[in-house]
């Protein structure tokens, strides 16, 4: 199961990369599956992707990520994507675009970052992550999510930073 999630969906989010993706993805092998979708959308995408609404139901978002073999944002622009850092926690692989700070949640061992509109190489990353053992990676993703995306040590940080800044401006 490839993944993507956004909200909304859009060409900067990279809903038209999605669905030529599809296309190039063996249906024998791969199921795409895009949340977030708008009824439009939904009615345009091309056959062998499945689409899906918004959904705020936190435990059913889990869910979807958790039952991924990789997640897919092919974003053209964003700032540091919550939906990489949900993929992660929920044990699921991350390939991106390298634009904005997208990149920075991934590491060689949890994902991949291609080009921004290199389709061939989103291909050949979803098939390397694919072919690595499923458990493994889930338990580093997973793992990687732990250390460093835990909101209680990340707010530990900014207050240290905050008390830093604050301190040295007086």
């Amino acid at each position: 199961v490839i993944l993507a999630v956004a909200s909304p969906w859009g060409v900067r989010k990279g809903l038209d990369d999605l669905k030529r993706l599809g296309g190039m993805l063996p249906r024998d092998r791969y199921q795409m599956v895009v949340i977030g979708l708008n009824p439009k959308q939904l009615a345009t995408l091309p056959d062998g992707i499945v689409g899906l609404q918004r959904t705020a139901n936190v435990e059913e978002l889990a869910a979807w990520y958790s039952l991924a073999d990789v997640f897919v944002n092919p974003t053209y622009e964003d700032t540091y994507p919550t939906t990489n850092l949900e993929a992660l926690s929920c044990g699921a692989p991350v390939v991106t675009y390298r634009t904005g700070g997208s990149p920075e949640s991934v590491t060689a061992e949890t994902g991949r970052v291609v080009e921004k509109g290199d389709l061939e190489a989103l291909v050949r990353a979803i098939d390397e992550l694919c072919a690595e053992d499923r458990d493994a990676m889930r338990r580093r993703c997973r793992d990687y999510a732990e250390v460093h995306f835990d909101n209680r040590s990340c707010f530990a940080k900014y207050l240290d930073l905050y008390e830093k800044l604050i301190n040295k401006t007086k």
